[in-house]
């Protein structure tokens, strides 16, 4: 089954600031949606809007063409990889994988160098490390659809083309929302670009629009 998730009419208010006006986008099962923006151009607050956990003046939030009333998600529906620190240090690898329900041979063929860390604590690894668990939970367990905020930042190149991979097979089972200012991997693994200026969304329908909006490497 394919399942749609779609936005519009937010705004949103910050005191006089206005920061979203006019946003409309959509994401469903089998597709990469790429949301790309300059630093400060919202991206985060939307995501949070989608997830619930910012309430903007007004929304439309629909999955299905049933809408999210209330803030509330249920983890089926969307998971949200925050820039932030998600999973408390002081948990043990083995431990994470059993909450998230995830299984850790299918994590180490991906990632054979985690193979003796199952019993370490979170706490012990490197941000990086952690980092990558983090996306992997988000991104692997059951859900309709799952946002990720800046997963690239803090991981190594080579960590980058393996959750890139990750994020293709993953997409079969539910659809997928990135953002990240390594804008490159966003346009290479995204089927559709939306780009985030002057608080509106802009569908992209190809790097000529990019470039119109600013936002190919002639202008970065």
């Amino acid at each position: 089954m394919t399942n749609r998730l779609e936005v519009d009419g937010v705004f949103l208010e910050f005191g006089v600031k206005r920061v979203l006006q006019n946003i409309y986008l959509k994401c469903e099962t089998g597709k990469v949606t790429g949301l790309l923006g300059k630093n400060g151009a919202g991206k985060t607050c939307l995501l949070k809007i989608l997830f619930g956990t910012l309430i903007p003046n007004d929304k439309s939030i629909r999955i299905n063409e049933t809408s999210l009333v209330s803030s509330y998600r249920s983890p089926k529906d969307i998971k949200y990889l925050p820039q932030t620190k998600l999973i408390p240090i002081s948990l043990s690898v083995r431990r994470v994988f059993k909450d998230f329900e995830l299984n850790f041979r299918d994590f180490t063929a991906f990632f054979p160098e985690f193979k003796h860390l199952y019993n370490s604590k979170l706490s012990v690894l490197s941000g990086g490390e952690r980092r990558v668990i983090e996306i992997y939970s988000i991104l692997v367990s059951p859900s309709k659809f799952c946002m990720l905020d800046e997963p690239f930042s803090q991981i190594m190149p080579i960590q980058i083309e393996t959750i890139k991979k990750l994020i293709i097979r993953e997409k079969e089972n539910k659809g997928i929302i990135i953002t990240d200012h390594l804008y490159n991997h966003i346009i290479d693994l995204s089927d559709d670009v939306y780009v985030l200026s002057d608080g509106k969304t802009y569908f992209a329908r190809g790097i000529n629009d990019l470039e119109i909006l600013k936002y190919t490497p002639h202008h970065h």
